[in-house]
């Protein structure tokens, strides 16, 4: 019998009593500051991170310096799957979009874990398709989408990720999360505060409403949304 509740991530909340029996001692907790860089592209990730709260952003670098978002993590995954079943060199730079908490382990110990358990690789694997389709779909939304829409499908994965409608997000943040320009991010952002969809303010997003965010987003978001409810269940 469990005589510890889990920490509240939706990997861990998945885990067999087995599995999570397997990793819990090596699990501790740690503060994810706003902008902290987990690891860069190329270096080596020694930590798997299962947040609680705040969301992390995969970032690419273009050969201009510009820095593009391929893809965010929250409340419901992990960083560290690709690591954890292979190579440990990271292919993006992860840094921490919406700061919170998680729990964290020596990768060499989650490895080791999944090497003595096919269920818990099982769970990385489909974890790690999951931050793939979105790697994908998000790819195809950037080259093909508006803005406007861009924007509000962003604004709603994180909401989804972190649980919460108070973002602290500059327009730098912004606009590395769509590929876009930070004066287009601007116009758009106004013309959400406009239409009463957020507010606003010196790098603070308040979410006013969720429905008018929906149905200004592209169709990317509830493709995203539904390959995580496929791949991990529905969050």
């Amino acid at each position: 019998m469990e005589t510890m509740v889990r920490p509240s991530n939706g990997f861990l909340s998945a885990l067999s009593a087995d599995d999570y029996d397997l990793i819990r001692p090596h699990l501790r907790i740690t503060d994810l500051p706003h902008e902290a860089v987990l690891v860069e592209a190329g270096e080596t990730l020694k930590r798997a991170y299962f947040l609680h709260r705040g969301v992390i952003s995969l970032v690419v670098e273009l050969a201009k310096g510009e820095h593009v978002q391929v893809a965010m993590i929250g409340r419901d995954s992990l960083l560290g799957t690709f690591s954890a079943m292979g190579d440990a060199s990271a292919l993006n730079r992860a840094v921490v979009l919406i700061g919170g908490t998680a729990s964290v382990m020596d990768l060499d110990r989650l490895r080791a874990a999944a090497d003595q358990s096919s269920s818990l690789r099982t769970m990385l694997t489909r974890h790690g398709l999951a931050v793939y389709a979105q790697v994908q779909q998000t790819a195809g939304c950037n080259a093909a989408h508006p803005v406007e829409s861009r924007l509000s499908r962003c604004l709603l994965q994180i909401h989804d990720l972190s649980g919460d409608v108070r973002l602290l997000l500059t327009q730098e943040n912004l606009a590395q999360m769509i590929g876009a320009r930070r004066n287009s991010v601007s116009l758009v952002a106004n013309t959400l505060q406009q239409a009463n969809f957020i507010h606003y303010s010196r790098g603070h997003i308040q979410i006013n409403n969720l429905d008018g965010l929906r149905q200004t987003a592209c169709e990317c978001y509830a493709t995203v949304k539904a390959q995580y409810d496929r791949l991990l269940g529905s969050r």
